[in-house]
């Protein structure tokens, strides 16, 4: 068989393997910000598949995304492979295909399926063939130089010593895991210098030695991307971002807002809440105090009435340790704020809950559930934009008064941030012709009720 094909032996394909062309599109949908998840999903691959892709090749492609038009693609072996069965010639095959009949001829004797003991074309094995010839090796430089790798390993995880030389430990941190760095938690010391810092100082340190050389992009593959193996992955723990897998670009710049879509943005809201003529508008908002603690305040943009939500911490807040995509134990995690929020709205009569408007903070993600237990609609405002809910800010700024920054918000209960916000609804407003906002919002309830009576 290699007298026939020309070909070394190889070893059996066993079950196909996913080709490269849904490789290629995979890190196509990865450039575009998707999730490995998704952009396996997207192609046609198991997403189990594009997690297997992305951390193997440490979120860097090691492929190109584009191939020449001078390698047969997969779809043009399968047309071979079916007009060889067919009964074409050669030359048929490359007439049809606009291909050189010595192309054709080189694929179907080289990349033909060699099992049984003579030469059967299959667009799967040919394929394979292709892609496994394809491959070109290369030593990485770091692996090769010795001398340079210990230099670059020196510049990422050398030890900090004092000024008298007496090295420095630095804290105590658990082994590395694979994951990216601790959460609020010690990192090792090291010099913790960049690639790209490290690339050029090497001209000034060895200004004469060329073999002293080596790029940013390179350290960070052998950083990132297993197969390189002149680094150990370890180290990336020593880069300044801790990352485990290299971030691609679009999915760096995502904003972390994909519960705010088209449809709630403020735009969207009634024309009625801008004017203030009509109650039940309303303006939302944390403030943040000490120690991950937190009180929601809800504002009415016709009468300055405010409500105070209490966000107790949960149940094991302090004792279990933080875990990624964990329990949200402050108090303001997503689901915790909507229930906190709809018990707080269901003392309100209906026509008092026309709409809320709230800033783009993750804590209201579950804001459709809010909408559908409570008929609130709710409403975000634009990116960097505190004036389109000026009425809440105003009112946090008087909390401040009562609620200080850098201090611990938890230790109040339900019954002081009620008094509290019941001392803001007894102060005169200037905007109000010096009516509290507890008078104006009760003078708005009496004369819709005498407008219910006098339709009746």
């Amino acid at each position: 068989m290699t007298e026939l094909t020309g070909r070394s032996p190889m070893k059996s394909p066993g079950r196909p393997s996913t080709r490269r062309e849904i490789e290629r599109l995979f890190w196509g949908e990865i450039a575009k910000g998707l999730t490995s998840e998704d952009a396996a999903v997207t192609v046609g691959a198991a997403p189990a598949v594009g997690t297997r892709w992305f951390r193997h090749a440490g979120g860097m492609p090691q492929i190109s995304l584009t191939v020449s038009g001078r390698y047969l693609s997969f779809a043009e072996r399968e047309e071979i492979a079916l007009l060889r069965v067919q009964g074409a010639g050669v030359r048929e095959i490359a007439r049809r295909l606009d291909r050189s009949p010595s192309t054709i001829s080189r694929e179907l004797r080289r990349n033909a399926a060699t099992r049984g003991g003579k030469l059967e074309y299959r667009a799967s094995v040919a394929q394979w063939k292709a892609a496994l010839v394809a491959q070109r090796p290369k030593e990485a430089k770091l692996v090769v130089n010795h001398r340079l790798r210990e230099y670059v390993q020196d510049r990422l995880l050398g030890v900090i010593r004092a000024p008298d030389g007496t090295v420095l430990t630095g804290p105590q941190v658990p082994e590395w895991k694979g994951r990216n760095k601790p959460h609020r938690n010690d990192r090792r010391w090291a010099n913790g210098w960049s690639p790209e810092q490290i690339s050029a100082r090497l001209k000034i340190d060895f200004p004469e030695d060329k073999s002293m050389r080596i790029s940013h992009e390179a350290i960070y593959q052998a950083l990132y991307v297993e197969s390189r193996g002149a680094l150990k992955r370890e180290l990336v723990a020593c880069l300044r971002t801790g990352r485990a897998l290299r971030v691609p670009r679009a999915r760096a710049r995502k904003k972390p807002g994909g519960h705010v879509t088209p449809e709630v943005m403020i735009s969207q809201r009634p024309v009625e809440a801008a004017d203030r003529a009509v109650p039940g508008h309303w303006e939302g908002d944390l403030i943040i105090g000490l120690n991950r603690s937190a009180i929601g305040t809800l504002v009415e943009r016709a009468t300055r009435y405010t409500m105070l939500v209490h966000l107790p911490r949960a149940e094991g807040y302090g004792t279990i340790p933080r875990t990624k995509n964990g329990p949200a134990l402050a108090g303001y995690g997503a689901v915790a704020m909507k229930d906190a929020l709809a018990t707080t709205m269901a003392t309100l009569p209906g026509q008092l809950r026309r709409s809320l408007t709230w800033d783009r903070g993750k804590e209201l993600s579950a804001h459709a559930q809010l909408t559908v237990e409570t008929g609130l609609p709710v409403y975000f405002a634009d990116p960097h934009s505190p004036w389109q809910r000026a009425t809440n800010e105003n009112t946090n700024g008087l909390l401040r008064q009562y609620f200080p920054k850098g201090t611990d918000l938890s230790r109040w209960n339900t019954d002081e941030l009620t008094a509290i916000a019941t001392v803001l609804n007894s102060r005169p407003r200037k905007t109000l012709d010096w009516k509290t906002p507890a008078e104006a919002l009760d003078d708005h309830l009496r004369s819709a009720q005498a407008g219910v009576a006098t339709i009746s």
